[in-house]
């Protein structure tokens, strides 16, 4: 990818445009979309990139829609550090006409303390998982599990044929089933805090 370009960021942005949006919807914290339309954070994170051209011409094993992904994970990220940590308007107080008619649906959305540490426990475990993996198998689960993407776009990001796809998801599930056994809780037998 050396020397790659503006017109060239210009292609493959088009071609990953449809699976950025929807991380983008995804990913968007619901407070900041009282703010911001996901096309809108695109279009931030497409300018973010037009500025990193040098990242997108090194590393040419990595295929560019990680590194789009990459750089539209840190918008998201300077988003919500500008609005909803700064001392500004208080985006957490922003209300809309939709969310006063759902009481109810906010107090079924509250989690326990307890529940909340045992789930940032499980996360951080399933990352230092998934961060021991090969770069080909996080990948293919960044793809697949994070992503939410099927087979057939997994397989034209990575540039493999779907069968190829499907087999390197299996193998990479069964590594990260291994590895959650090596680092925690998972493995048999462990006693898990429910008693």
């Amino acid at each position: 990818m050396a020397g790659f370009g503006a017109s060239d960021l210009s292609a493959a942005f088009v071609e990953h445009r449809a699976r950025l949006l929807d991380l983008v919807r995804r990913r968007l914290n619901p407070v900041l979309r009282k703010r911001f339309d996901p096309e809108d954070v695109l279009s931030a994170a497409y300018e973010n990139a037009a500025r990193r051209l040098d990242y997108f011409s090194a590393r040419e094993d990595v295929p560019v829609y990680f590194k789009f992904r990459t750089v539209l994970l840190q918008t998201l990220v300077d988003l919500e550090r500008r609005h909803l940590a700064a001392g500004a308007r208080d985006a957490y107080r922003e209300v809309g006409p939709e969310d006063s008619e759902r009481p109810a649906e906010f107090a079924a959305d509250i989690t326990s303390p307890a529940s909340r540490v045992d789930r940032d426990e499980r996360h951080a475990l399933l990352r230092r998982a998934v961060a021991a993996l090969s770069e080909s198998d996080r990948q293919v689960i960044v793809l697949r599990h994070f992503d939410g993407l099927g087979n057939g776009e997994c397989a034209a990001i990575l540039g493999i044929e779907p069968k190829a796809a499907s087999i390197r998801h299996v193998r990479a599930l069964e590594r990260l089933q291994k590895k959650l056994t090596e680092l925690s809780c998972f493995r048999k037998g462990a006693p898990r805090g429910d008693g």
